[in-house]
């Protein structure tokens, strides 16, 4: 009987990561293009690994502007995903944000992306993107086009407890 390389049995430690979904008036998603594994060559949002003693809200801000050069502001949980691909483990944390000052609204890929652009959302299926990021990028925009009340949001503003809102009347 063979035995397998310690290599071969070891599992990859999960990770947590965090991703950006903005859109903007003319109906279109930031995305990047990855140019490192895992998934190089796909489209994704914009969005990293968490780094220690960082909250989720200040890594989603930093890899955001790391990889495009803008500045967002975090407003809730829209997607939470388990990703095992490339022997990576993530568990990722979408957050939906808005451009801190939207007359700078170019981005510039940097670090890790080869490049970032505003994609029109009839177009998504244009381009290869990772796996659930149109369902999860569709699922986000409708309620915002409706200025429905959906996800996890930080109620109490602090950047680290998120959770549902409360129903009211208006926002049945």
């Amino acid at each position: 009987m063979n035995k397998p390389h310690l290599s071969e049995t070891m599992l990859p430690v999960p990770s947590i990561g965090v991703g950006g979904v903005l859109l903007n008036s003319h109906h279109q998603v930031l995305l990047i293009k990855r140019n490192q594994a895992p998934a190089k060559g796909l489209w994704s949002l914009p969005g990293g690994r968490l780094e220690p003693g960082e909250s989720l809200v200040e890594a989603c801000k930093r890899e955001f502007h790391e990889e495009t050069n803008l500045e967002v502001e975090v407003k809730h949980i829209v997607a939470v995903v388990d990703r095992r691909l490339e022997g990576f483990h993530y568990v990722i944390i979408d957050y939906w944000v808005t451009l801190v000052d939207e007359r700078r609204c170019v981005p510039v890929a940097q670090s890790d992306v080869a490049e970032a652009k505003w994609i029109n959302l009839d177009d998504l299926g244009l381009y290869d993107v990772v796996v659930g990021l149109t369902e999860i990028i569709l699922s986000s925009y409708q309620p915002y086009a409706k200025r429905d009340l959906v996800g996890l949001h930080d109620v109490n503003l602090t950047g680290t407890d998120f959770i549902a809102p409360q129903k009211t009347e208006n926002t049945v």
